[in-house]
């Protein structure tokens, strides 16, 4: 009998927990708001099918040679996003004079030389010092038998993606539209060989780490896989909840409020066999405890190939993800405080 009351105790004791944290859960997804939306729908209008094409048709060209890691083609493409920065005043965060985080040849693999991080930030207007990140590769697999791999999805749809996201956030600074926090537009070089430049960059940080916000990370987002042949409104959501659930709430309503697109998480599931989640940049973030959202079109047949070319991107939709990601990004920037990590609920 009192081993039957031990039991029954537990079982009483376990579910008022589980009541109060479904209570806890369900404040916090009610407490997420959508701001500024005015502001957001207008500096939407920047990102453009157009401007996206138009860069990555040079970005994914014969002339970068696919954008190996260390190659003449990949400092192409470095030079190419830092000249756009330049051109559009958005600021380098190391100095004056540069926009690159050089990576030395000992720190990367054997044989590959050093390479180099690309980053450009706009500065926070009320808390300059805490920082959102918004990242995504710009290498790719270079020359392999004899071929070029031109990477325009991969991550040609993201580098272009970020360079647009990073014009919108800057005409909204120059017509008094700041954000809060500052937000870095962070380049990353040498995902294909193992996420060095994250790696480089988590070990090298320019911002303080317990200082970064969360980081959205944009890899594949321009084609449309198999699974949503006959749907393509959809963009694959990665990690949100992982570390912070108040940040996929937060993805969850910005979608709701201006892009409206399918937020699949099939990949987000932790058995999922092609265990994405560990496979992008991110994933460097994700393991100092900051929180994530891996953003994602899921692999098609020119995945990894000579044939992922510029002409097979889905412009409009590549558009359409990116607002999404402008959308997510300008809540977290203005945000009054940290996310809410799921530790502390």
């Amino acid at each position: 009998m009192k081993s039957l009351l031990i039991a029954s105790a537990f079982v009483i004791v376990g579910s008022c927990s589980e009541k109060k944290y479904s209570t806890k859960i369900e404040n916090l997804e009610n407490s997420v708001e959508i701001t500024d939306s005015s502001l957001i729908k207008t500096y939407s209008k920047s990102i453009t099918s157009e401007d996206l094409k138009s860069r990555l048709t040079v970005f994914a060209s014969e002339e970068f040679q696919g954008r190996g890691t260390g190659t003449e083609g990949q400092k192409k493409a470095a030079d190419y996003l830092r000249h756009f920065y330049t051109t559009k005043n958005i600021a380098p965060v190391i100095n004056d004079s540069t926009y690159y985080q050089t990576i030395p040849a000992d720190f990367l693999p054997e044989g590959i030389g050093a390479s180099e991080n690309v980053l450009a930030y706009i500065k926070g207007s009320e808390k300059p010092e805490e920082v959102l990140i918004i990242s995504g590769h710009l290498d790719h697999l270079g020359i392999e038998d004899d071929a070029i791999h031109f990477g325009a999805d991969d991550n040609g749809s993201g580098s272009v993606a970020i360079t647009e996201i990073a014009e919108a956030f800057k005409l909204a600074e120059q017509q008094g539209h700041a954000p809060k926090r500052s937000i870095l537009f962070l380049h990353l070089t040498a995902e294909e060989i193992g996420l060095q430049g994250s790696k480089y960059y988590l070990e090298n940080p320019i911002f303080k780490i317990n200082k970064t916000i969360a980081n959205l990370n944009i890899d594949m987002i321009g084609r449309v896989d198999a699974r949503h042949e006959k749907n393509p409104n959809y963009i694959y959501i990665i990690g949100a909840d992982r570390i912070s659930k108040e940040l996929q709430y937060t993805s969850v309503k910005a979608n709701e409020a201006f892009t409206n697109l399918e937020l699949d998480y099939k990949y987000n599931a932790e058995n999922d066999r092609n265990q994405y989640y560990y496979r992008s940049d991110h994933y460097n973030f994700a393991k100092q405890n900051i929180p994530v959202i891996f953003y994602f079109n899921g692999e098609h047949p020119d995945y990894h190939k000579a044939t992922d070319t510029p002409d097979k991107i889905n412009y409009p939709l590549l558009a359409k993800r990116t607002k999404l990601i402008f959308a997510t990004a300008w809540q977290l920037a203005n945000r009054t405080t940290y996310l809410t990590h799921n530790q502390d609920i």
